[in-house]
């Protein structure tokens, strides 16, 4: 197993495309290491985003909001600004795991387990989040709801990473 901690999205996403086995994306970890400690994933190559450039922000931008696929859940639900425009959103994501799990669980993570239990998916779709893909054909924007494509599936191409969760602005 190959461990590696990319400094940019290119570059992680370069990785993912080239490796031979199994691959796997490492922000919070929450799921991916209870999945690795009970043998039911071995992943050839875990790429850490953590260190990636805003990965781990989140922005208010005109349009509404940019979430990092890193940015915990907990750092998630202290943002006030996040919290007023969609508090079912941030309820959401305060439901994954425990008050320690939230400090590394991410949304995004929650959202690429395409586990039919996911907390936070609901809610996303609710909102009408869309995540921001980048791959080795470039980046695009596609509604959340697509990205889970069955238990444990996503519709996310070999190579592809789900950078951001964007979240509109809401209306005054």
């Amino acid at each position: 197993m190959r461990y590696i901690r990319p400094l940019s999205i290119e570059d992680a996403v370069g990785e993912l495309a080239k490796a031979v086995g199994p691959a796997a994306i490492l922000a919070g970890g929450s799921d991916l290491l209870v999945r690795m400690k009970g043998g039911f994933i071995e992943p050839e190559l875990i790429v850490d985003i953590k260190r990636i450039g805003g990965l781990a922000d989140i922005t208010e931008t005109a349009d509404g909001f940019r979430i990092g696929a890193a940015v915990p859940c907990a750092v998630l639900g202290e943002n006030k600004a996040v919290r007023k425009a969609w508090p079912g959103v941030v309820e959401a994501a305060n439901l994954i795991g425990s008050k320690q799990v939230q400090g590394r669980c991410t949304i995004t993570g929650n959202l690429c387990n395409a586990s039919p239990a996911a907390d936070s998916v609901p809610a996303l779709v609710a909102a009408g989040a869309k995540a921001v893909v980048a791959g080795p054909s470039g980046k695009r924007t596609i509604a959340v709801e697509t990205v889970p494509t069955g238990p444990g599936r996503t519709s996310l191409a070999k190579g592809e990473i789900i950078e951001a969760i964007l979240l509109d602005k809401r209306p005054e």
